[in-house]
Formats: structure tokens, sequence, C-alpha cells
């Protein structure tokens, strides 16, 4: 009886797996430098959400999949969400961010609070709040 049930599984394991979206990757490649649309400049890489002059995030962990990275507040002792999409013709900006949750005492609790975060309308997206529009400086 084990044995009929063993194709079954395949078959299934194929299906859901084929199903599967992709996560989807950073809109830019990093390292690189930004300037959002208020003129505030940052430098970001795969461990660092720089906003010059002074505020630090290190980035813990990304979640590609769902546009968010996880970061510990390099001014505090506070953990930080960091959300982010594709901009789509509205250059010269490529991408847009918004801080969802800045003051969670675990990582955890950053990742895994409720946000209200719509992408699909970036001008009232982040918990009422537009995500900042970036381009990339040199």
């Amino acid at each position: 009886m084990f044995h009929r049930k063993i194709p079954l599984i395949i078959v299934l394991f194929f299906c859901v797996t084929a199903n599967a979206q992709k996560p989807q990757a950073f809109p830019v490649k990093l390292p690189a430098s930004f300037m959002d649309d208020y003129g505030i400049k940052y430098k970001i890489d795969d461990s660092l959400f720089f906003q010059l002059p002074s505020s630090k995030y290190h980035i813990l962990r990304w979640n590609t999949g769902e546009q968010y990275a996880i970061a510990k507040n390099g001014f505090d002792s506070l953990y930080t969400r960091i959300d982010y999409l594709k901009l789509e013709n509205m250059e010269p900006f490529r991408w847009g961010f918004c801080i969802s949750t800045w003051n969670a005492k675990t990582d955890s609790l950053a990742e895994f609070t409720p946000v209200k975060v719509d992408r699909k309308n970036p001008k009232k997206g982040c918990n009422g709040f537009p995500f900042s529009r970036m381009k990339l400086i040199d």
C-alpha cells in the first residue's frame, strides 16, 4: 500500500514546485549610492543601509520573495523592517523603500509585526504614507 502512495507524492511535489514563484531580486544592483525624492542620500550594500549622514541600519537578512530586509538600528538597540519595491515608468526613480517597522525590540518582532504595505499603491502603501522613491547617483 505504501508503494502506491509514492507516485502520488512525487506528482504532488512537482505540481507544487512548478507553481511556486521565484523570489524577486532586489530592484537594483548593490552596492550603490542613491538619492531619494526628498534629496536624502544613501549608500546601500548587502549588509548596510546607510542613510547619510549618520543613520545606519545593519542588515541581518533579506527576504527577496516578500521584498523586505530586517535590520538592527545602528543608533539604538532596536530593529527595523525595510520594505521595498521596483518602480515602473518613474525614471529616474527605479525603486522605492519604506521603513514599515522601526522600533521593534527583537528582529523577529520587526519581521512579523503586522504592517500595512501595499506595493500597488506606492503613494500611500507604507502604513498610509508614501514609499520614498530612489534614483542612482555616482
